[in-house]
């Protein structure tokens, strides 16, 4: 409680109206160039607008973008990797440490200029395949951002990083009064916890924070939008259920928006058909059980150009039983992934599991996603529980490990503290596919594990991520497995030894790029 509140006068903020907020685009605006062919007007190239009075800003950093400041807003993100998972406690903040994150649109590629208030040793942007390389040059530092991407600017490490979420120019904005729209306009708004309806829009400008969250329940044809932010704080946890809720809603899209500081898993689907989320930024999310995207007994869903920064497990699939009108009748089926930037804080960057009560979790594809930063797994399927797991595709995927990682730990007693040396030898793992119970399963009977792709996975590091497969006993095993173009660094890897692959028993058919691996244990 005490944490909470701590965080609420950090945020204390006035309301303002629904309108409002300076906007800026790139350009002077002069009436004479108005007519231009075809009676076309020329196309700004970025729109930005600024935070609403009385919201709290990160001061150590100011943005400029093409020339035009940008308000540079402040988040709350873990500080160690340490957990706990006592029901009711709140995280202290002395585990946290205050982070920032800008917003705007673009059109093309556009000059970023940082400066610090501190004059900084050294800068990253990430993810490293962009191929962003700054110039610092006193405390300030510049590049060229060629098109609408997420991206990081570690200052001297990362902590208090700069998140950077440049989206493209905003389409089909709703009318504030349209039939079946709420509107929340630049400012800051309380809602509390706000229910849709079927045929719903929701539109957070930009410029509006709006304090609350978002449920559906067996609603259709809905759509939460816009380039504004939705921020949790007010709940405790397990009060809120995250930023954005939906159950048995089918027909739903998700998209532009920035959530921040959910109480639990920040954006989850539980037996959802038909969804699609796009570039949304989660950012700010320190709490215990702060999950990223779950999907849980879906079916066809897609989530794409989204940011991810946990505090627990980040791209989610997950089967759940949980008493009466569960979901777990329901298959988890054709869920793709792609083109996410990931950074995990505490549990698996990519995970299946580790719940998998359905019939089955089948058609799932991660691809073409960077992982930034992970802290226990990379890629994991974690198998507890009766579904048939198949038919899963990790592909063209770029993992970065840091040449020293603090090692996660689990918080025995309220007043312990995170070792302010907790050693440097820690490597996240690269693969796990395991099915074993769990504290978290719930079906009496055990799954398999069939048809798991891994395919294009490029591995920067100093250090040698290792990996592992492990089935249940003969009848619960995991099988066919193919790993194909696997490079640590650049360079090739061709079978289990060199890329430290522990095969353990109940495991067949595990193949490098078509070579069948001979399998130890039984």
């Amino acid at each position: 409680m005490k944490a909470i509140l701590t965080l609420a006068v950090m945020f204390e903020l006035c309301c303002l109206p629904v309108f409002g907020g300076e906007s800026h685009e790139s350009g002077p605006f002069n009436p004479e160039k108005r007519q231009v062919k075809n009676d076309i007007l020329p196309v700004p190239q970025v729109r930005s607008v600024d935070a609403p009075a009385g919201e709290a800003l990160f001061e150590d950093y100011q943005l400029t973008v093409d020339g035009r400041k940008v308000s540079v807003y402040s988040c709350r993100v873990s500080a160690v990797p340490f957990n706990q998972v006592w029901p009711g406690y709140q995280r202290l903040l002395d585990q946290t440490e205050l982070a920032a994150f800008a917003c705007w649109d673009m059109s093309g590629p556009v000059a970023v200029e940082v400066r610090c208030r501190r004059t900084p040793k050294s800068v990253i942007i990430r993810p490293a395949s962009f191929g962003i390389v700054p110039k610092l040059d006193g405390d300030r530092i510049a590049f060229t951002l060629d098109r609408p991407r997420s991206v990081v600017v570690e200052v001297d490490g990362p902590h208090h990083a700069l998140h950077l979420f440049a989206s493209s120019l905003e389409k089909d904005i709703p009318a504030p009064d349209a039939p079946g729209v709420r509107y929340f306009g630049p400012g800051i708004h309380r809602p509390g916890r706000i229910e849709l309806k079927s045929g719903e829009t929701v539109y957070l400008a930009a410029g509006a924070v709006v304090y609350g969250s978002i449920h559906g329940r067996s609603v259709s044809k809905i759509r939460i939008t816009g380039r504004g932010i939705i921020d949790v704080s007010p709940f405790e946890r397990g009060e809120g259920g995250g930023a954005i809720q939906l159950t048995d809603c089918s027909d739903a899209i998700i998209e532009g928006i920035v959530m921040r500081n959910p109480d639990v898993w920040c954006c989850s689907l539980f037996g959802c058909r038909n969804v699609t989320i796009s570039d949304v930024k989660l950012v700010g999310l320190w709490r215990y059980n702060a999950d990223g995207i779950d999907v849980c007994n879906s079916e066809n869903v897609i989530v794409k150009d989204c940011f991810v920064r946990s505090f627990d497990d980040a791209l989610v699939i997950k089967g759940l039983k949980f008493g009466r009108n569960s979901f777990d009748d329901r298959p988890v089926r054709d869920v793709r992934f792609s083109r996410c930037v990931v950074w995990c804080d505490w549990g698996r960057a990519m995970e299946i599991g580790a719940e998998t009560c359905a019939p089955e979790i089948a058609g799932i594809v991660f691809e073409d996603c960077d992982i930034v930063r992970t802290t226990h797994i990379a890629m994991d399927i974690q198998h507890g529980d009766r579904a048939t797991v198949r038919d899963i595709h990790f592909e063209n995927i770029r993992v970065e490990v840091d040449d020293w990682n603090p090692p996660p730990r689990m918080q025995q007693a309220k007043d312990e503290k995170y070792p302010e040396k907790p050693g440097d030898t820690y490597c996240p793992a690269l693969f796990e596919i395991v099915i074993r119970k769990t504290p978290y399963s719930k079906d009496e009977n055990c799954g398999s594990v069939r048809d798991v792709f891994f395919k294009d996975i490029t591995v920067t590091s100093r250090l040698e991520p290792r990996s592992s497969f492990r089935g249940l006993d003969a009848e619960h095993t995991v099988e066919g497995v193919t790993i194909q173009n696997l490079r640590f660094n650049g360079r090739p890897v061709s079978n289990a030894q060199e890329a430290h692959l522990d095969i353990g028993p109940h495991v067949k058919e595990v193949r490098f790029s078509g070579a069948a691996v001979a399998t130890p244990g039984k």
